[in-house]
């Protein structure tokens, strides 16, 4: 599978967002992508509830996933959208933290809802609390594709190895964790923590993510840690993108998830224990 990741800069407009991230799938496409994977919150990068509400759609009527949908169908590709920021029919009027996966017919194959929600104190000044903005799903969700079968989570997900386990015991050999990752934990724990999830559950990790500074009519500015990348099933690094926005193609070989597995089987291996 020839698989393009997109890392985008997106503002918090939609409108203005849909056109670059359509050039870049065509770039993908044109240089013989499979399937092209997006980011977390494709369409809309903001922490402005009032805004996203002003911006954002229901899924049925979002503009942005019946884009992404048409052109898959066009041009006859698989896309991952990473994660779109989705009003609901809430009471409380939180929105989703949804991802897709789009078939070659245009068709929504499956989608899966950010179960782990981000609420941490980074530093002093940086402070996030998705929870407030968004209601958390409670439903792993593992799909299927000619090249294998996808473990669909996102972002702070990442964080919570039992998901990643029950995904590759369910027969998951690539595990998707397209972010908005912060500056802060990204030095920090990005490259460790995306490598983990590979070398634990023997599968390829595929992220793409958002980067740098994302442009706002807010007065508080989103910068994103970039380093889109791609994990093989041993743990190693196949791509890293850096911090430019761009496309980065990587072709993988899904028979290198049972090479890994049969060298440490340690799938197999887990033992019920008493807790402490």
């Amino acid at each position: 599978m020839r698989a393009a990741l997109l890392q985008l800069n997106v503002s918090d407009d939609p409108v203005a967002n849909l056109p670059v991230t359509l050039a870049m799938a065509a770039d993908a496409a044109g240089q013989g992508a499979d399937m092209i994977f997006t980011p977390e919150v494709t369409n809309c990068v903001s922490t402005n509830r009032d805004h996203q509400k002003a911006v954002l759609h229901l899924q049925q009527d979002d503009p942005t996933l019946a884009a992404l949908q048409s052109f898959a169908a066009e041009r006859r590709v698989w896309v991952c959208i990473g994660s779109l920021a989705l009003r609901t029919d809430d009471a409380d009027g939180r929105f989703a933290n949804r991802s897709f996966l789009i078939g070659p017919d245009g068709a929504i194959v499956d989608r899966y809802d950010k179960i782990h929600m981000f609420d941490v104190r980074v530093s002093e000044t940086e402070t996030y609390r998705e929870s407030a903005g968004y209601r958390p799903g409670d439903r792993a969700v593992l799909a299927q594709t000619p090249w294998g079968q996808i473990g669909m989570t996102i972002c702070y997900d990442m964080r919570f190895p039992a998901l990643y386990e029950a995904l590759a015991r369910a027969g998951a050999q690539i595990l998707t964790m397209p972010s908005a990752f912060s500056v802060v934990t990204g030095a920090a724990h990005w490259h460790a923590l995306l490598r983990a999830r590979a070398i634990e559950n023997g599968c390829f990790v595929i992220a793409a993510a958002q980067t740098g500074t994302h442009a706002s009519d807010a007065n508080k500015t989103r910068e994103t840690y970039g380093h889109s990348l791609v994990v093989d099933p041993w743990g190693e690094v196949v791509l890293d993108a850096g911090t430019a926005p761009g496309v980065y193609l990587c072709d993988i070989d899904i028979a290198a998830v049972d090479a890994a597995r049969s060298r440490v089987p340690s799938l197999t291996h887990r033992r019920n224990f008493e807790g402490p």
